[in-house]
C-alpha cells in the first residue's frame, strides 16, 4: 500500500515541469561520485580525457540534467500500443534492409539527390543580421516498401525544404561555410547565436548559409520544432536522416553549380554534427568537416536517456538490443567511412555533456581515424561561451583557407531596431 502511494506521488510530481527539475540535483551527484569512483578504479578510453570535478562543472551538468528531465514529462512517454507498434516496425525494417543489402553496405541505402535548380529567395531580419530565406522542394519521398514511409509522406509541410543564408555582396567568390542546427532549432533567430553567425560572416569573412533539417522551423508538424524527428518512433529517424543528407547535399550541389563557391566547409552542432558527419561520407571534396558536440549514435542515446521502465520495455518488445542498431546502420556515421581526408576533420566536444554524452564524440573521434579534436570542460551548449572552442573553430576555418582574419567586410548600416 505504502509502495502503491509513493508510486503515485512520484508520477504527481512527474507531471509538474518545475518539480520534475529537482531530479537534476541527485542526477547530478551521481555524476560527481561516478566521476571519482572511476578516477580512483579504473583507466579512461585511450583518447578521452579526464574530468576534473568544478563547481562549474557540475552547474554545468545540473543545467544539462535539468532540462533533460523537464523534456521527458509523462505525456512523451510511450504507450503499451506503441512499443508492440515501434517493435514491428522496426522488425519488418530490418528483414528489408537485409533483404536489400543496405545493412551490410550502408552507403547503398541513399540516392544520389538530383540538382537543386528552382529556388525561391525571400528575406529577414535577425539579432542585427539580414539574411536570404531560401524555399524549394524537398524531393525526397522514402521507398513505398520501407516502414513508416506513408507516415512520413504525410508530414505535409516538411516536403518545402528551406535554408537561411547570409552573402557578401559583390562578384567575389568568397568561400562558403554551410551550418546545421541542433535540435529543437531551424529558425535564424536561434541558429545565428549557435554559430556566432555575426563573427564567422563579418570578422572572417564568410557567405554562410544554414538548411533546415527535416521536421524543424518551418517544417515542423507539431507545436516543438523537431518533435516527430527524434522520439519513440524510430523509424522517423531514419527517414529523417536520410532526408537531411538528401537536402544538405543538394545544397551543396547548389553552391557549386549555381553560386560558383571556390570552397565549402560543412559545420554541424548535435544532431547537426550527425549530419555533418554523415553527409561526410558522399562528398569528398568539401573543405573541412566540423562536428560540434555530436551525437554519433542515436539508439544508444535512446537507451541512456529514457527512465529505466521504458529501456526495459522497448528491449522486450524487440526494439533495443538488436532491432534499432541494425537498422540505424544504414544512417549511421560509425557505419559509413568518411570520404573527407583525415587532415579535414575535426571535433570539439563537453566533458559535462549530459545529452550528447563525451562517449558519442569519443566513437566518432576513432572512427574517424582519431582527427584533431577540443574537448572543453562544460555541459552540452557551454561550447557557446566557452573561448577555447572559439578559438578552436577559428583556427580550424583559417587553416583550412576558408576564413580570412582581418578581412575588410563591408557592413550593411542595420536600423537601431534591426
Amino acid at each position: 500500500m505504502i509502495v502503491q502511494q509513493l508510486r503515485g506521488l512520484e508520477k504527481a510530481l512527474a507531471r509538474v515541469p518545475p518539480l520534475r527539475m529537482l531530479k537534476a540535483l541527485p542526477e547530478t551527484g551521481g555524476f560527481a561520485i561516478r566521476t571519482l569512483v572511476r578516477q580512483r578504479t579504473s583507466r579512461l578510453p585511450d583518447g578521452l580525457p579526464d574530468t576534473r570535478l568544478t563547481p562549474s562543472l557540475l552547474a554545468h551538468v545540473a543545467l544539462d540534467e535539468a532540462i533533460l528531465t523537464a523534456a521527458m514529462g509523462p505525456d512523451r512517454f510511450p504507450r503499451r500500443a506503441d512499443y508492440e507498434r515501434v517493435g514491428a516496425e522496426l522488425a519488418a525494417a530490418r528483414e528489408l534492409f537485409d533483404r536489400r543489402g543496405w545493412l551490410g553496405d550502408p552507403r547503398s541505402y541513399h540516392s544520389d539527390p538530383p540538382p537543386l535548380t528552382h529556388v525561391q529567395v525571400g528575406g529577414g531580419w535577425a539579432h542585427r543580421l539580414r539574411y536570404e530565406r531560401l524555399v524549394w522542394e524537398s524531393g525526397f519521398e522514402p521507398r513505398a516498401e520501407e516502414p513508416g514511409a506513408d507516415r512520413w509522406l504525410g508530414y505535409q509541410s516538411n516536403r518545402l525544404a528551406g535554408a537561411w543564408m547570409l552573402r557578401h555582396p559583390g562578384d567575389e567568390p568568397r568561400p562558403w561555410l554551410v551550418c546545421l542546427h541542433g535540435f529543437g532549432m531551424g529558425y535564424a533567430f536561434m541558429d545565428f547565436p549557435a554559430f556566432h553567425a555575426a563573427h564567422l560572416h563579418r570578422d572572417l569573412g564568410l557567405n554562410l548559409i544554414g538548411p533546415t533539417l527535416p521536421l524543424h522551423g518551418r517544417r515542423k508538424v507539431a507545436r516543438m520544432s523537431g518533435d516527430q524527428f527524434l522520439g519513440f518512433d524510430l523509424v522517423n529517424t531514419v527517414h529523417g536522416l536520410a532526408q537531411a543528407v538528401w537536402d544538405v547535399r543538394r545544397v551543396l550541389g547548389w553552391l557549386r553549380e549555381v553560386q560558383a563557391a571556390p570552397a565549402i566547409g560543412l559545420y554541424g552542432v548535435s544532431l547537426g554534427a550527425y549530419t555533418a558527419a554523415l553527409v561526410a561520407g558522399f562528398e569528398p571534396d568539401l573543405a573541412l568537416v566540423l562536428a560540434g558536440i555530436p551525437v554519433s549514435d542515436f539508439p544508444s542515446m535512446f537507451r541512456s536517456q529514457s527512465p529505466l521502465p521504458i529501456a526495459r520495455r522497448a528491449v522486450e518488445h524487440g526494439i533495443l538490443g538488436g532491432p534499432a542498431e541494425d537498422v540505424h546502420r544504414v544512417v549511421s556515421p560509425l557505419t559509413i567511412e568518411p570520404a573527407v581526408p583525415l587532415e579535414r576533420r575535426f571535433i570539439f566536444a563537453g566533458l559535462a555533456d549530459r545529452m550528447s554524452h563525451p562517449r558519442q564524440a569519443h566513437a566518432l573521434w576513432q572512427h574517424w581515424g582519431r582527427p584533431r579534436i577540443r574537448w572543453y570542460p562544460g555541459n552540452h551548449v557551454g561550447y557557446l561561451w566557452s573561448s577555447t572552442v572559439t578559438a578552436f573553430v577559428d583556427e580550424v576555418l583559417v587553416g583550412s583557407d576558408l576564413a580570412r582574419p582581418g578581412d575588410s567586410v563591408q557592413r550593411e548600416r542595420v536600423p537601431a531596431d534591426g
